[in-house]
């Protein structure tokens, strides 16, 4: 990481004790056979793009070739937990919008489209992404315009946010990043590349895992970020509305032959995933007041004056840079 100093890098993702934090949809936790694992324990959450109180974390990626793809915006920044799995377990992730309650929204329900896990050895390298569960446009609308059910609207956020899938079978012990993303395509009846004010949004968020036991399967080749998804994918540039209630604003694709972007699922994958039962969560529910933020790849950290407004008083320019070996995490410098 190409920081002056460590104590601004961990303050780009650090979140102070006062206030409520806004945010896109991102994951809070994970679950492993049930068991919550703790808000935010292993998962790198992305930073926050703008001081309080219209600032959010996990802005939508929408440029293709942007490193952001990868993991999002500091998603190269290790975190202090990695959490510890075994072939065969079930994994949920808990995603929200501005709390980890069943009260929460999770996301805007317009945000129609796929969802996506990857697995890759941490830390990634060429090709290393490899998909083990999707889900797309799972039942069309009773006429060509009308609601069909799509996985981020009608399963995630309609299961208050939770996504299931499982480690592969047999897979060799090591250290894992799980990349999970939502997409919306709400707005992917244009190009980024040819619109900037549009385009599909893409929402990855990484955890680090580390695989136990005796497994021996390796994972197979598989597809890099950025490099995966291209402008013209007709899972990424792809009318929506064809699917919703909205009269289509360009000439329709059936929307029975929608493609999930990417490569396809991984044959050592499961072809199953069942929900499990959750026992309660562990740790906070709500995020708190956030005491920095990264814009244009300035990180800006802040203190707060008696009324309650940032006063900044240290900047540091960010530049994503991914180690090619692993390394443990360490733990977080004191601010």
């Amino acid at each position: 990481m190409k920081f002056k100093s460590q104590a601004v890098l961990a303050a780009a993702v650090a979140v102070s004790n006062v206030g409520v934090a806004q945010a896109h949809v991102f994951i809070w936790g994970v679950f492993v056979n049930g068991v919550d694992q703790g808000t935010f324990n292993g998962i790198r959450t992305p930073a926050y793009n703008g001081p309080p109180p219209r600032g959010y974390s996990n802005s939508p990626v929408k440029d293709l070739n942007s490193i952001d793809m990868r993991c999002n915006v500091l998603g190269d920044n290790q975190v202090p937990h990695t959490i510890k799995v075994a072939p065969g377990d079930n994994i949920t992730l808990d995603w929200h919008h501005n709390n980890r309650t069943i009260a929460d929204d999770v996301i805007d329900f317009s945000h129609h489209g796929p969802a996506l896990v990857y697995l890759t050895p941490d830390p990634p390298t060429e090709n290393s992404f490899v998909k083990i569960w999707e889900k797309g446009l799972y039942e069309l609308g009773p006429t060509p315009f009308s609601p069909g059910k799509w996985a981020t609207t009608w399963d995630i956020k309609a299961n208050n946010g939770l996504m299931n899938f499982r480690i592969p079978a047999n897979l060799k012990a090591g250290f894992y990043l799980i990349r999970a993303e939502m997409v919306g395509l709400h707005e992917a009846d244009a190009r980024f590349d040819q619109n900037s004010r549009r385009g599909a949004q893409f929402y990855p968020n990484c955890v680090q895992i580390e695989v136990v036991g005796d497994g021996t399967v390796e994972l197979p080749e598989g597809v890099s970020f950025p490099g995966a998804y291209k402008y013209d994918d007709p899972g990424v540039h792809y009318n929506i509305y064809c699917s919703t209630e909205r009269a289509p604003l360009a000439p329709c694709t059936d929307a029975s032959t929608y493609k999930i972007p990417g490569p396809t699922v991984w044959s050592g994958a499961w072809p199953e995933t069942t929900q499990v039962a959750l026992g309660p969560v562990t740790g906070p529910t709500t995020a708190t007041r956030w005491s920095s933020w990264i814009q244009q790849s300035v990180v800006t950290t802040a203190t707060y004056d008696q009324a309650g407004s940032p006063v900044p008083v240290a900047t540091s320019r960010y530049t994503a840079s991914w180690s090619l070996a692993y390394a443990a995490p360490t733990a977080s410098p004191a601010l």
